[in-house]
């Protein structure tokens, strides 16, 4: 059997309550030996936590995502420097900009990551950032810092030239379900150009299923069908792009 990894999921959302463990169950039938479960704020973080205890094949990455900048003071990002000591987590995440709903605290947002990439920095673990409508801005920041962690952008939702220039500064690019819907060209083209060795391929579940799931719940065993269209773009069998993305996956998280 073919062997993959999700690289980011969330399975400790509450969209898996009724099913976490059919879920966990088809995922580990379809292929997926493991996953990387990502929380958004320290609530969920806490539960990925507690998931990756129950089963090892779950690898637990903390942190606040920028939707929950607001609420990420001092003692919060202290109480996020503790969980990041626990042995179950491999990276921080999901963290960065998002300005597709466009409020009044995108300097908010630039502090919070600036901080959490610090923490990365201090604990030696990998990011996961999530940036929408934001590129601009976070390679600004990325740019400017002297030392910066390495990591996954993940979902990538930019330009071809963006990948690469993600790449340049030392970063992996992960796709998701979007890969595979119709009207792709951008996302098509940046899979094509990103090099084999920072490639990573994920679900984003319950979030963005693939065809031919779109409109439905997302989840860890549908990966199959991003990695598909990633082989399909790549002139690669399937064998041989399950084994690159699986190497490239534990690598940057050093599972």
């Amino acid at each position: 059997m073919l062997q993959f990894m999700d690289a980011h999921c969330h399975l400790e959302d509450e969209r898996f309550d009724e099913d976490r463990d059919g879920a966990i169950e088809r995922m580990l039938q379809a292929g997926v030996v493991g996953c990387v479960d990502c929380g958004s704020d320290l609530e969920s973080s806490q539960r990925v936590l507690e998931l990756s205890r129950l089963h090892p094949m779950i690898h637990a990455a903390c942190g606040v995502h920028p939707h929950e900048a607001q609420r990420a003071g001092e003692e919060a990002l202290a109480a996020l420097g503790e969980l990041l000591r626990e042995p179950e987590v491999c990276a921080l995440g999901e963290i960065g900009l998002d300005y597709y709903y466009d409020g009044d605290y995108r300097e908010t947002q630039k502090k919070v990551l600036r901080d959490q990439m610090q923490l990365a920095l201090e604990r030696d673990l990998p990011v996961v950032f999530h940036i929408r409508d934001a590129h601009g801005d976070m390679l600004e920041i990325l740019r400017g810092m002297n030392k910066r962690p390495t990591g996954v952008v993940h979902c990538f939702s930019g330009s071809a030239e963006t990948a690469l220039e993600y790449v340049r500064l030392g970063f992996h690019i992960s796709f998701a379900g979007p890969l595979t819907f119709k009207k792709a060209p951008n996302l098509e083209r940046a899979c094509a150009l990103v090099p084999l060795d920072r490639l990573l391929v994920e679900t984003d579940s319950p979030y963005m299923a693939p065809v031919p799931f779109r409109g439905k719940r997302n989840e860890p065993a549908y990966v199959y069908h991003v990695l598909e269209k990633m082989a399909l773009l790549r002139e690669k069998s399937l064998e041989e792009m399950a084994g690159i993305t699986l190497q490239n996956t534990r690598e940057v998280y050093r599972l």
